[in-house]
Protein backbone atom coordinates (compact mmCIF):
# COMPACT_ATOMS: atom_id res chain seq x y z
CA UNK A 1 0.00 0.00 0.00
CA UNK A 2 1.17 3.80 -0.89
CA UNK A 3 1.52 6.24 1.42
CA UNK A 4 0.21 9.67 -0.44
CA UNK A 5 0.01 13.16 1.75
CA UNK A 6 -0.47 15.69 -1.14
CA UNK A 7 -2.51 16.41 -3.46
CA UNK A 8 -0.27 16.55 -6.37
CA UNK A 9 1.54 13.15 -6.24
CA UNK A 10 -1.96 11.75 -5.64
CA UNK A 11 -3.19 12.97 -8.73
CA UNK A 12 0.08 12.09 -10.78
CA UNK A 13 -0.42 8.77 -9.65
CA UNK A 14 -3.58 7.99 -10.07
CA UNK A 15 -3.91 9.99 -13.38
CA UNK A 16 -1.57 7.44 -14.66
CA UNK A 17 -3.33 4.76 -13.32
CA UNK A 18 -6.42 5.98 -15.30
CA UNK A 19 -4.56 6.94 -18.13
CA UNK A 20 -3.86 2.61 -18.37
CA UNK A 21 -7.70 2.05 -18.06
CA UNK A 22 -7.93 0.87 -14.43
CA UNK A 23 -10.90 1.92 -12.48
CA UNK A 24 -10.82 3.61 -9.11
CA UNK A 25 -12.73 2.77 -6.04
CA UNK A 26 -12.64 5.87 -3.81
CA UNK A 27 -13.79 5.45 -0.18
CA UNK A 28 -13.88 8.53 1.83
CA UNK A 29 -13.31 8.52 5.33
CA UNK A 30 -12.04 10.51 8.67
CA UNK A 31 -10.11 7.31 10.34
CA UNK A 32 -10.56 5.90 13.32
CA UNK A 33 -11.30 2.84 11.18
CA UNK A 34 -13.56 -0.04 12.00
CA UNK A 35 -15.45 -3.33 10.55
CA UNK A 36 -17.59 -0.79 8.59
CA UNK A 37 -15.25 0.84 6.79
CA UNK A 38 -13.76 -2.06 6.33
CA UNK A 39 -16.81 -3.61 4.56
CA UNK A 40 -16.84 -0.25 2.28
CA UNK A 41 -12.92 -1.12 1.77
CA UNK A 42 -14.01 -4.73 0.51
CA UNK A 43 -16.97 -3.65 -1.76
CA UNK A 44 -14.82 -1.23 -3.53
CA UNK A 45 -11.63 -4.08 -3.82
CA UNK A 46 -14.24 -6.47 -5.59
CA UNK A 47 -16.15 -3.60 -8.14
CA UNK A 48 -12.53 -1.62 -9.01
CA UNK A 49 -8.86 -2.44 -10.09
CA UNK A 50 -7.42 0.21 -8.06
CA UNK A 51 -8.87 1.45 -3.95
CA UNK A 52 -8.18 5.10 -2.55
CA UNK A 53 -8.73 5.71 1.05
CA UNK A 54 -8.68 9.06 2.31
CA UNK A 55 -8.09 9.86 5.69
CA UNK A 56 -8.92 12.84 6.57
CA UNK A 57 -10.51 14.50 9.49
CA UNK A 58 -12.45 17.09 7.96
CA UNK A 59 -13.33 20.58 10.20
CA UNK A 60 -15.62 22.26 7.83
CA UNK A 61 -17.77 20.02 8.48
CA UNK A 62 -17.84 20.45 12.40
CA UNK A 63 -19.93 23.08 14.05
CA UNK A 64 -18.78 21.86 17.44
CA UNK A 65 -15.59 22.65 17.99
CA UNK A 66 -14.98 20.38 21.42
CA UNK A 67 -16.30 17.69 18.73
CA UNK A 68 -13.18 17.94 16.41
CA UNK A 69 -10.30 18.07 19.27
CA UNK A 70 -12.23 15.13 20.31
CA UNK A 71 -12.62 12.89 17.14
CA UNK A 72 -10.20 9.58 17.77
CA UNK A 73 -7.39 9.66 15.43
CA UNK A 74 -5.55 6.39 15.16
CA UNK A 75 -3.35 6.60 11.57
CA UNK A 76 -0.86 3.61 12.61
CA UNK A 77 -3.74 1.20 13.35
CA UNK A 78 -5.61 2.67 9.90
CA UNK A 79 -2.83 2.12 8.07
CA UNK A 80 -2.67 -1.62 9.00
CA UNK A 81 -6.67 -2.08 8.76
CA UNK A 82 -6.08 -0.38 5.11
CA UNK A 83 -2.94 -3.27 4.14
CA UNK A 84 -5.12 -5.80 5.15
CA UNK A 85 -8.25 -4.95 3.77
CA UNK A 86 -6.05 -4.27 0.47
CA UNK A 87 -5.68 -0.94 -0.25
CA UNK A 88 -3.58 0.20 -2.90
CA UNK A 89 -3.32 3.90 -1.87
CA UNK A 90 -4.09 5.60 1.25
CA UNK A 91 -4.54 9.55 1.00
CA UNK A 92 -3.71 11.45 4.47
CA UNK A 93 -3.07 15.27 3.99
CA UNK A 94 -3.00 17.70 6.45
CA UNK A 95 -5.09 20.39 7.01
CA UNK A 96 -3.00 22.41 5.13
CA UNK A 97 -2.87 20.53 1.95
CA UNK A 98 -6.73 20.05 1.69
CA UNK A 99 -7.52 23.95 2.48
CA UNK A 100 -4.15 25.98 1.67
CA UNK A 101 -7.11 28.82 1.83
CA UNK A 102 -10.55 28.72 2.87
CA UNK A 103 -12.95 27.21 1.16
CA UNK A 104 -15.96 29.85 0.94
CA UNK A 105 -18.09 27.68 -1.41
CA UNK A 106 -21.87 27.51 -0.49
CA UNK A 107 -23.57 24.87 -2.31
CA UNK A 108 -27.23 24.50 -3.15
CA UNK A 109 -28.07 21.30 -1.38
CA UNK A 110 -31.62 22.02 -1.05
CA UNK A 111 -34.38 20.25 1.21
CA UNK A 112 -32.31 16.94 1.80
CA UNK A 113 -29.90 19.08 3.79
CA UNK A 114 -32.37 21.00 5.79
CA UNK A 115 -33.91 18.75 8.23
CA UNK A 116 -32.31 16.54 10.70
CA UNK A 117 -28.57 16.29 10.83
CA UNK A 118 -28.75 19.65 8.59
CA UNK A 119 -31.12 21.57 11.01
CA UNK A 120 -29.28 19.81 14.26
CA UNK A 121 -26.13 20.68 13.02
CA UNK A 122 -25.83 24.18 10.54
CA UNK A 123 -23.45 23.94 8.34
CA UNK A 124 -22.63 20.15 8.70
CA UNK A 125 -23.04 19.00 5.34
CA UNK A 126 -21.95 22.28 3.46
CA UNK A 127 -18.49 21.25 5.06
CA UNK A 128 -18.89 17.75 3.46
CA UNK A 129 -19.88 18.82 0.26
CA UNK A 130 -16.83 20.87 0.17
CA UNK A 131 -14.82 18.14 1.24
CA UNK A 132 -15.76 15.31 -0.77
CA UNK A 133 -16.20 17.40 -4.06
CA UNK A 134 -12.22 18.15 -3.77
CA UNK A 135 -11.86 14.87 -3.12
CA UNK A 136 -13.72 13.39 -5.98
CA UNK A 137 -12.26 16.41 -8.08
CA UNK A 138 -8.54 15.15 -7.32
CA UNK A 139 -9.19 11.41 -7.82
CA UNK A 140 -12.03 11.72 -9.92
CA UNK A 141 -13.43 8.55 -9.08
CA UNK A 142 -15.20 5.65 -11.03
CA UNK A 143 -17.41 4.81 -7.96
CA UNK A 144 -17.49 6.34 -4.20
CA UNK A 145 -18.67 3.95 -1.66
CA UNK A 146 -20.28 5.51 2.19
CA UNK A 147 -22.18 3.31 4.91
CA UNK A 148 -25.88 3.61 5.19
CA UNK A 149 -25.15 4.74 8.78
CA UNK A 150 -24.84 7.80 7.85
CA UNK A 151 -28.30 8.18 5.61
CA UNK A 152 -28.83 11.76 4.90
CA UNK A 153 -25.27 12.28 4.23
CA UNK A 154 -26.15 9.79 1.12
CA UNK A 155 -28.27 12.06 -0.22
CA UNK A 156 -26.87 15.07 0.18
CA UNK A 157 -23.58 13.90 -1.70
CA UNK A 158 -25.99 13.10 -4.62
CA UNK A 159 -27.16 16.13 -4.86
CA UNK A 160 -23.76 17.32 -4.73
CA UNK A 161 -22.88 15.22 -7.45
CA UNK A 162 -26.06 16.44 -9.35
CA UNK A 163 -25.01 20.14 -8.90
CA UNK A 164 -21.02 19.54 -9.81
CA UNK A 165 -21.88 17.29 -12.68
CA UNK A 166 -18.85 14.51 -11.66
CA UNK A 167 -19.27 11.60 -13.46
CA UNK A 168 -18.78 9.00 -10.47
CA UNK A 169 -21.04 6.35 -9.22
CA UNK A 170 -22.27 7.02 -5.49
CA UNK A 171 -22.49 2.86 -4.11
CA UNK A 172 -23.76 3.09 -0.71
CA UNK A 173 -23.18 -0.29 1.67
CA UNK A 174 -25.23 -1.61 4.47
CA UNK A 175 -24.72 -0.82 8.16
CA UNK A 176 -22.15 -2.76 10.07
CA UNK A 177 -23.72 -4.10 13.25
CA UNK A 178 -21.91 -4.93 16.99
CA UNK A 179 -23.30 -8.79 17.54
CA UNK A 180 -25.49 -6.55 20.33
CA UNK A 181 -26.82 -4.18 17.51
CA UNK A 182 -25.11 -1.58 18.44
CA UNK A 183 -24.26 0.44 14.76
CA UNK A 184 -20.52 0.57 14.22
CA UNK A 185 -19.07 4.32 14.58
CA UNK A 186 -15.36 5.32 15.18
CA UNK A 187 -17.19 7.67 17.86
CA UNK A 188 -18.01 4.01 19.83
CA UNK A 189 -14.61 4.36 21.55
CA UNK A 190 -15.75 7.63 23.77
CA UNK A 191 -18.46 5.44 24.69
CA UNK A 192 -17.57 4.49 28.46
CA UNK A 193 -18.12 1.03 30.02
CA UNK A 194 -21.70 2.07 31.15
CA UNK A 195 -22.66 3.60 28.24
CA UNK A 196 -21.47 1.03 25.88
CA UNK A 197 -24.06 -1.35 28.44
CA UNK A 198 -26.67 0.75 27.20
CA UNK A 199 -26.07 2.03 23.44
CA UNK A 200 -27.55 -1.00 21.81
CA UNK A 201 -31.14 0.03 22.80
CA UNK A 202 -31.02 2.33 20.43
CA UNK A 203 -31.34 -0.19 17.87
CA UNK A 204 -33.63 -2.21 19.64
CA UNK A 205 -36.33 0.89 19.84
CA UNK A 206 -35.70 1.72 16.27
CA UNK A 207 -36.90 -2.26 15.77
CA UNK A 208 -40.24 -1.72 17.87
CA UNK A 209 -41.06 1.20 15.67
CA UNK A 210 -41.59 -1.33 13.12
CA UNK A 211 -43.99 -3.19 15.48
CA UNK A 212 -46.06 0.60 15.70
CA UNK A 213 -46.26 0.55 12.05
CA UNK A 214 -47.34 -2.90 11.79
CA UNK A 215 -50.20 -2.22 14.91
CA UNK A 216 -51.22 0.87 12.67
CA UNK A 217 -49.82 3.66 13.89
CA UNK A 218 -49.04 6.68 11.38
CA UNK A 219 -45.35 8.01 10.53
CA UNK A 220 -45.85 10.68 13.31
CA UNK A 221 -47.24 8.89 15.76
CA UNK A 222 -44.68 6.20 15.15
CA UNK A 223 -41.83 8.74 15.51
CA UNK A 224 -43.54 9.99 18.14
CA UNK A 225 -43.77 7.17 20.29
CA UNK A 226 -40.44 5.39 19.69
CA UNK A 227 -38.56 9.01 20.84
CA UNK A 228 -40.70 9.16 24.10
CA UNK A 229 -39.33 5.18 24.35
CA UNK A 230 -35.80 6.18 23.65
CA UNK A 231 -35.90 9.28 25.93
CA UNK A 232 -37.86 7.16 29.01
CA UNK A 233 -34.53 4.54 28.87
CA UNK A 234 -31.41 6.10 31.41
CA UNK A 235 -28.38 6.90 29.76
CA UNK A 236 -30.36 7.76 26.59
CA UNK A 237 -31.55 11.39 25.12
CA UNK A 238 -33.22 11.63 21.79
CA UNK A 239 -32.02 14.77 19.89
CA UNK A 240 -34.23 13.72 16.84
CA UNK A 241 -36.40 10.21 15.69
CA UNK A 242 -37.97 11.25 12.08
CA UNK A 243 -39.55 8.88 9.91
CA UNK A 244 -38.83 10.35 6.03
CA UNK A 245 -38.66 9.36 2.50
CA UNK A 246 -35.33 7.45 1.89
CA UNK A 247 -35.05 9.65 -1.12
CA UNK A 248 -36.70 13.21 -0.72
CA UNK A 249 -35.14 13.07 3.77
CA UNK A 250 -38.46 14.67 4.12
CA UNK A 251 -40.82 14.02 6.84
CA UNK A 252 -43.96 11.10 6.03
CA UNK A 253 -46.76 11.61 7.13
CA UNK A 254 -48.54 9.01 6.10
CA UNK A 255 -47.49 5.78 5.05
CA UNK A 256 -49.26 5.30 1.88
CA UNK A 257 -47.66 8.70 0.91
CA UNK A 258 -44.17 7.20 0.69
CA UNK A 259 -42.43 7.55 -2.94
CA UNK A 260 -40.88 3.92 -4.60
CA UNK A 261 -37.83 4.67 -2.41
CA UNK A 262 -39.83 3.83 0.89
CA UNK A 263 -39.09 4.98 4.56
CA UNK A 264 -36.75 5.36 6.90
CA UNK A 265 -36.60 6.50 10.29
CA UNK A 266 -33.46 8.02 11.20
CA UNK A 267 -32.44 9.11 14.85
CA UNK A 268 -29.90 10.51 16.70
CA UNK A 269 -29.04 10.02 20.65
CA UNK A 270 -26.98 11.29 22.99
CA UNK A 271 -25.66 7.80 24.98
CA UNK A 272 -23.08 9.25 27.91
CA UNK A 273 -22.79 12.16 26.49
CA UNK A 274 -21.40 10.70 23.12
CA UNK A 275 -23.72 11.33 19.69
CA UNK A 276 -24.97 8.52 17.76
CA UNK A 277 -26.55 7.70 14.89
CA UNK A 278 -28.61 5.14 13.08
CA UNK A 279 -31.52 4.55 11.01
CA UNK A 280 -34.11 1.76 9.87
CA UNK A 281 -36.08 0.86 7.27
CA UNK A 282 -39.83 -0.10 6.66
CA UNK A 283 -41.23 -1.86 4.08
Amino acid sequence: MKVIRTVEELKSVVGALKAEGKSVGLVPTMGALHDGHVSLMEKARGDNDVVVVSVFVNPTQFNNPDDLRTYPRTEEADCARMRDAGVDIAFIPSVEEIYPEPDNRVFDLGKVAEVMEGAMRPGHFNGVAQIVSKLFSIVKPTRAYFGEKDFQQIAVIRRMVELEGFDVDIVDCPIVREPDGLALSSRNVRLSAEARAIAPQIRKMLLQSRDLKAQGYSPVETARLTTDAINNIEGLEAEYFQIVDALTMQPVEKWECVGNAGAVGCATVYCGGVRLIDNIRYQ
